[in-house]
């Protein structure tokens, strides 16, 4: 019975691989990057920590898959298509609640700090969610110079991805507050949209 249980357990299904993931972040809210083990992560979602191990290869490289499977659309902005910068920046930003935000703006925070100490982790976040996010970022910027939106000679498109982080991250460092749609909505027009040449209606 362990056997086909094992064997069943090794092909991971979207919804089991889906578990794993939230189980993965509600660990880190709890105890943080560095405590966090691959022992524990198999004890609390039932799984043998061989299988963990053969499927993301270590803590790192979960942490990170982890990490991107719960953002909005999974990085799909490729998706958004509104026929607008303003109104794909807009559409990005409510896929999120207020609520969903805090939580991980609080994580990203801790990771933060941990990426700093773990090569390992930051070369995990490099590949799996700061290059692609980057090429899914050029991608929608790309698709507004096509529009005639975005002069392709501006030098702010090559800063978009850190304005978006640093509004996102300076929220709280800077406010005591955490990021909310309102806040990035209005962030977005006041200081994203009229850097890349798109004046504030």
């Amino acid at each position: 019975m362990t056997e086909v249980t094992t064997a069943r357990r090794s092909r991971i299904t979207p919804e089991r691989e889906a578990e794993l993931y939230e189980a993965v972040l509600e660990l880190l809210r709890e105890v943080g990057y560095d405590t966090l083990t691959m022992d524990a992560v198999a004890a609390r979602t039932r799984s043998s920590k061989a299988t963990l191990y053969r499927q993301w290869g270590g803590k790192a490289e979960l942490v990170a898959k982890a990490v991107r499977h719960t953002k909005p659309g999974g990085l799909a902005l490729g998706e958004i298509d509104t026929g607008s910068l303003r109104g794909d920046l807009h559409a990005l930003t409510m896929r999120s609640d207020d609520c969903t935000m805090e939580q991980n703006s609080a994580l990203m925070r801790g990771l933060a700090m941990a990426i700093h100490g773990n090569p390992d982790l930051l070369q995990a976040f490099r590949a799996h969610l700061i290059e692609p996010e980057m090429a899914e970022f050029r991608r929608l910027v790309q698709r507004a110079v096509d529009r005639g939106e975005v002069r392709p000679d501006n030098p702010a498109i090559d800063f978009m991805i850190h304005m978006m982080i640093g509004g996102f991250a300076a929220r709280t460092m800077i406010d005591e507050l955490p990021p909310t749609q309102a806040y990035l909505i209005s962030y977005i027009d006041a200081v994203v949209l009229p850097a890349l040449g798109i004046p504030h209606d």
